[in-house]
């Protein structure tokens, strides 16, 4: 049987190729809980105030995309081994918490950019009715560049998404093909 290791809440953990899957997915509400963040492990929601902490949060949520070479390679059998492992189960497990990931992240990032954006405009009022405070221009600008990060953001995501589903392709394309997207 296809054994892997998960690392999770600085625990090691030996787990057959079923349950490897499902517990990459808990990855990023083990650092939520240790960090002490605003992440809500059902709703996605990031704390948006600290891009440090956004970053840092965004990391964790990518887990499963860093290690998809790795789950793939311990989940999915060689040509040897078919028959021992259900490959298409296996894959599809796999697809679907990549798939989860990615819809996770996305609102997550959206949510944020759109808290700040909110942000944005309100300091922008502020601005036009008092032109002349610098302590406000000083906040107006800090809010512009990381909303500006915090969009930057969506272009990585799309990065680790394609590279994420091409690595999974390749390896559980004979296996397993996925539902089109829309």
């Amino acid at each position: 049987m296809n054994v892997g290791i998960i690392i999770q809440c600085g625990n090691i953990f030996r787990l057959t190729e079923v349950f490897f899957v499902q517990a990459l997915s808990l990855t990023a509400f083990c650092v939520e809980r240790t960090k002490h963040s605003t992440m809500a492990a059902s709703g996605g929601t990031l704390d948006c105030e600290d891009f440090s902490m956004f970053q840092e949060m965004l990391k964790v949520m990518r887990n499963i995309d860093d290690r998809i070479v790795y789950a793939l390679n311990t989940t999915v059998p060689t040509v040897s081994f078919t028959g021992k492992v259900d490959a298409t189960h296996t894959c599809k497990q796999l697809y679907e918490s990549m798939m989860d990931a990615h819809l996770t992240r996305d609102r997550a990032i959206k949510s944020c950019i759109a808290q700040t954006s909110e942000e944005v405009g309100q300091l922008r009022e502020q601005r036009a009715k008092d032109s002349d405070n610098l302590a406000l221009i000083k906040l107006l600008r800090k809010e512009q560049t990381k909303l500006k990060l915090m969009q930057s953001e969506l272009n990585v995501e799309e990065v680790v998404n394609d590279r994420s589903l091409k690595v999974f392709s390749e390896r559980c394309r004979i296996h397993y093909t996925p539902p089109k997207v829309k």
